[in-house]
């Protein structure tokens, strides 16, 4: 519930949060990461898609890259972390959900998205964990 220091943010360096985890559940192979925010009912932005994190990682430094496979964001279409950019009034709630999966990912789509990947990972997933941060410009 903190809020999400301005490196992290398009009003900062854009760097991608550094995370860590524990606790995976036995059988899990791989693990995945969404960066979200839901603005509103049926509306849902996604800013950092990443999967088939092996399993022996449990934690990723900030501006990790060159480990597991991006997806895309929707805010620019690309395969990278696009940090949030607030806008509009007010302080909004981003979330970080990491899952751990019972498999490795074969996905064959160029540009994951955050609903592929949740449709591709529903009956894959041991367990998940959020944590949600605020940020407001």
């Amino acid at each position: 519930g903190d809020a999400l220091p301005k490196e992290f943010t398009c009003d900062g360096s854009s760097a991608t949060l550094p995370l860590a985890w524990s606790g995976a559940p036995e059988g899990t192979k791989s693990f995945a990461i969404i960066m979200h925010h839901v603005p509103g009912p049926g509306d849902a932005h996604w800013y950092w898609v990443l999967y088939n994190i092996d399993s022996n990682i449990t934690s990723l430094e900030k501006n990790s890259m060159d480990i597991g496979v991006p997806g895309n964001n929707s805010v620019n279409g690309k395969n990278v972390y696009a940090p949030p950019c607030s806008k509009g009034p007010g302080e909004k709630i981003y979330t970080y959900t990491v899952y751990a999966l019972s498999t490795e990912l074969k996905l064959s789509a160029p540009a994951v998205s955050r609903d592929v990947l949740l449709a591709a990972i529903k009956d894959s997933t041991l367990a998940s964990a959020e944590l949600n941060v605020t940020y407001t410009r």
